[in-house]
């Protein structure tokens, strides 16, 4: 997956936009028109903070089917996804929770958008859902069959679940490049706002032969400057929302500060790299 090909940047950050509940959801509210309102809203919003990459999640459907989402689900979000590559230029993906991928590679294919997430490609998860089973088999022919490009972003050992297998992080991660064939790797850690641990992505980093490291969880202005050290890119939700509530909406003046604070901490370490060469080659 060549990062900069996509999202212009070697190490993205991609801005998440949560939906709120959508038809035959538990928490469906009847409005379709201001679930569209409030995903343009937050993809300005993410636009004007200056992030690289959008992500769409049927975040607030919850709680999730395991596999299918109901057909009303795919439509609106088919829907909103349309709406928002009309209204913003940068590249947009598909997450349709707990672990639809042929919803969203169709939803991702049909709508022109960039990629997907898928949180259980490989392996076998104990989910609040129940037991989720890997789906690369299936996602990577229906993507053929459909002649997509679309990229596939893999959660390796998926927050809010269990392995039944090992738990060994290097050993999932080589079964969901080598096996399961994704196109990038997601590192998070075991909650919604909890990040990976800098040994967990650095083990990553370095196991992954080349293929895209992205952090999926928890980063914050506090540890984002630590965290990218070993990641190629960052999904980040909570800290770009007001007062850093998963509820709340997205803050654009919080999503500028979160883009300033990666942006200066890469550029800083890109001029400590030159001087270090510098006093090698003399």
């Amino acid at each position: 997956m060549n990062l900069k090909q996509i999202f212009n940047t070697t190490q993205p950050i991609i801005g998440v936009v949560h939906l709120l509940p959508l038809p035959t959801s538990a928490r469906w509210g009847g409005s379709l028109s201001a679930i569209i309102d409030r995903a343009e809203q937050e993809a300005v919003a993410l636009v004007s903070g200056g992030v690289d990459g959008i992500i769409v999640e049927n975040f607030f459907d919850a709680p999730f089917p395991k596999s299918r989402v109901d057909p009303a689900v795919v439509s609106a979000m088919t829907t909103v996804v349309s709406r928002l590559m009309e209204l913003v230029s940068l590249p947009i993906g598909i997450n349709v929770l707990r672990n639809d991928s042929l919803s969203a590679m169709a939803i991702a294919s049909c709508t022109g958008a960039a990629f997907i997430r898928v949180n259980v490609l490989s392996g076998v998860m104990a989910t609040d859902q129940g037991l989720i089973e890997g789906c690369a088999y299936e996602l990577l022919r229906y993507r053929r069959e459909l002649g997509s490009h679309v990229k596939i972003m893999a959660d390796v050992l998926v927050k809010h679940a269990q392995p039944l297998s090992s738990s060994d992080l290097i050993n999932a991660l080589r079964e969901t490049i080598d096996r399961g064939l994704a196109d990038a790797a997601i590192i998070s850690g075991v909650a919604t706002g909890s990040p990976p641990t800098l040994e967990d992505l650095k083990l990553a980093k370095a196991a992954a032969g080349g293929v895209p490291i992205v952090i999926g969880s928890g980063a914050n202005f506090d540890n984002i400057g630590s965290l990218m050290q070993f990641a190629d890119g960052v999904i980040v939700s909570s800290s770009l929302k007001r007062q850093g509530k998963i509820e709340n909406s997205i803050d654009p003046i919080r999503v500028s500060q979160f883009v300033e604070t990666i942006r200066q901490d890469l550029a800083s370490r890109s001029v400590q790299r030159a001087i270090d060469s510098m006093k090698i080659h003399r």
